[in-house]
């Protein structure tokens, strides 16, 4: 009786042509498979100010109009959107696995949420991109978080930035 309720929650879903808003959004089609052959990114996080919270990568078209934007509106457009997240583990660098739709280009953000709410604070949370662009009082441009993503899998280390004074920057470990 469950399946048939959500199978028709599904058609008219899909009738109407609009994707309810939902944090696994991006989700399923992300998920990489056991020995993914690929399409798909390997991504590596680097330099965590601490073991709290969780990562979430989420992959965009690679222009400045859609990147970063809403998941509900990429997706209602027929546009790229992935998210995969990952608690953090008590040790070593973080490997997020994210299925992409095939080799290309694309933009990629990573967010160190530490209160996993789920969004980005400035005062609290982390934040890196493809390419490691030197982080500014605005969004970085999507050609400076650009990955372009092989036939196979595609290897990137994402370096994390947190708040220090004014500014964005890795945690200065000694």
């Amino acid at each position: 009786m469950k399946k048939v309720v959500l199978v028709g929650s599904a058609v008219l879903l899909l009738a109407n042509g609009v994707v309810k808003s939902s944090p696994s959004l991006g989700k399923a089609e992300a998920a990489c498979r056991p020995n993914e052959p690929g399409p798909a990114l390997l991504i590596y996080a680097k330099g965590l100010k601490d073991r709290k919270g969780l990562l979430r990568a989420e992959l965009y078209p690679p222009n400045d109009k859609d990147f970063l934007s809403d998941d509900n509106i990429l997706l209602n457009e027929g546009k790229t959107f992935r998210r995969v997240d990952l608690n953090v583990p008590n040790s070593g660098d973080p490997v997020l696995c994210m299925r992409v739709p095939s080799a290309g280009r694309y933009s990629l953000s990573l967010l160190h949420d530490r209160d996993r709410n789920l969004k980005f604070g400035v005062f609290s949370d982390g934040i890196g991109f493809s390419g490691n662009p030197k982080l500014t009082r605005s969004k970085p441009k999507a050609v400076s978080a650009m990955i372009t993503a092989g036939a196979g899998i595609t290897r990137i280390n994402i370096t994390m930035n947190y708040l220090s004074g004014f500014s964005m920057k890795p945690v200065n470990k000694r």
